[in-house]
């Protein structure tokens, strides 16, 4: 992802982000910097960028041109396609963790920096497309809020992170805060480390971090609460149909999703992270009339949608209603043991970016830039076999986008020899030590794979589930 700073003091963005974390992800390549002096596409001989204001008042107003200019050289570069321009006012929306997600979606920015008393209007109505605030307070200039900007979206793009899909689910994203955490030494000033994290119990420790959460959400931020509760509340009305609604419980739970609309037993649920929604409504006329209102409000004003899951309702009124074409009809199943399952295959372990072309190439379903994204945010995972002296790569497994199980692919010199059932079981584990329900879908035209679910202990859902498209 690459970021483009047009700012008057460049070297001090410049420093800002070369450190740490972000440094080495450019370093890397996965991240870029573009630093624009606007300073250098001034026509004054003296440098100068700011004038006095028209009308009068304090201070000085830098000057629509050397602006204008200074974006005009990132652009041109670009080609047509509009670039997302950002600019740094207390003016505009506050910056929230969704605008973040939302930003590292792109695979460019410019962040524009305002000096004095602003910048002349009319070169903000020319390229600006987000007038963005840090908060309610007024700083010197734009890049100290562009540089806490750039950090919280650079951490999402896949790869930034070491540690994987750590920025898909982290607990701020489920409307809570984190946790209190302690390291050595065991007793620091007379205070000592909870006993609970001392005791190797995982669950305890779960639970009590979870409970420490709740309260210091409730104590510092009655407003992330109160949408914990009610999100909630949701989860536990769907709860009484687990397997037909696991993928919108788990989407919530997880901290991926946020409730577009709610009423009674209707509901329409978005993956924050991607264009996907999932519906449910009632077969009844009132369901009917409520999803109806959830379209014109949630979905037809969209203009791009990856995917639509629902079930045979819901299916109807977009198809015939709204324009969707069913991709495929699948089934739906979760795991809803605690109990860890027995891996017979246990050389397993996540994939890289030089296995990119192995997996895209025996799994067509997802494209390859999908394929390469889910590798650099740790959610693929292959299985080797020992072929001579060397480890071989025989199969893979992965989690999607919205926390479901997938992609599963075993060579087929190695099938019938389990290794399908340790990757699903592998994962299945994987899911369980992060508090989640495992669950998944699958075509309903895939025996096997059904079979496979039925072995290891997965629940089926007896109603199908339909993935919908936005037609042409």
């Amino acid at each position: 992802m690459k970021f483009h700073v047009l700012t008057l003091f460049p070297e001090m963005v410049e420093q800002g982000l070369r450190q740490s974390i972000l440094g080495r992800a450019a370093e890397k390549g996965q991240l870029s910097f573009h630093m624009v002096n606007i300073r250098d596409f001034t026509l004054d001989k003296h440098g100068k960028v700011d004038d006095y204001p028209y009308g009068g008042g304090a201070g000085m107003l830098m000057q629509a041109q050397p602006v204008y200019d200074a974006y005009l050289s990132v652009t041109e570069g670009i080609g047509t396609q509009k670039v997302r321009t950002i600019y740094v006012t207390p003016q505009g929306r506050t910056f929230t963790q969704k605008l973040a997600r939302e930003f590292s979606r792109e695979k460019e920015l410019i962040f524009l920096c305002g000096h004095y008393e602003g910048i002349d209007e009319r070169v903000l109505e020319e390229i600006v497309t987000d007038y963005i605030s840090l908060g309610d307070y007024v700083l010197t200039g734009g890049e100290l809020a562009a540089m806490v900007m750039i950090d919280a979206i650079a951490r999402l793009v896949p790869g930034v992170l070491h540690n994987g899909e750590s920025a898909e689910t982290e607990s701020f994203h489920n409307h809570l805060l984190e946790y209190p955490q302690y390291s050595r030494p065991e007793v620091w000033h007379d205070k000592p480390v909870p006993q609970v994290l001392l005791s190797g119990n995982h669950r305890k420790i779960e639970a009590w971090r979870l409970e420490q959460s709740l309260e210091r959400t409730r104590q510092r931020r009655p407003d992330l609460f109160a949408l914990y509760r009610t999100q909630q509340d949701t989860i536990i009305k769907l709860a009484r149909n687990k397997r037909k609604h696991i993928h919108l419980m788990e989407w919530m739970a997880r901290g991926m999703a946020c409730m577009v609309c709610c009423q009674g037993e209707n509901l329409m649920v978005n993956v924050e992270q991607t264009r996907i929604y999932g519906l449910y409504v009632e077969s009844s006329r009132e369901a009917g009339r409520l999803a109806r209102e959830y379209m014109s409000y949630g979905i037809s004003g969209q203009a791009q949608i990856d995917l639509v899951v629902c079930q045979e309702a819901a299916k109807d009124l977009l198809t015939e209603q709204y324009g969707f074409v069913v991709e495929e009809t699948c089934c739906q199943a979760c795991y809803t043991r605690r109990e860890s399952l027995r891996v017979e295959h246990q050389n397993i372990r996540p994939l890289g970016e030089n296995d990119l072309e192995y997996v895209s190439i025996h799994y067509k379903k997802c494209d390859k830039t999908y394929i390469h994204q889910r590798i650099i945010s740790g959610a693929m995972y292959g299985v080797y076999v020992l072929d001579g002296e060397q480890n071989r790569l025989a199969g893979f497994i992965g989690t999607h986008r919205d926390g479901s199980m997938g992609m599963l692919y075993v060579d087929e010199a190695y099938r019938r020899q389990g290794l399908a059932a340790s990757l699903e079981s592998w994962l299945i584990n994987r899911h369980l030590k992060r508090g989640e329900t495992p669950y998944c879908q699958i075509n309903e035209n895939n025996i096997s794979a059904i079979r496979l679910q039925e072995k290891l202990g997965l629940y089926l859902c007896n109603e199908s589930m339909w993935w919908l498209r936005k037609g042409i």
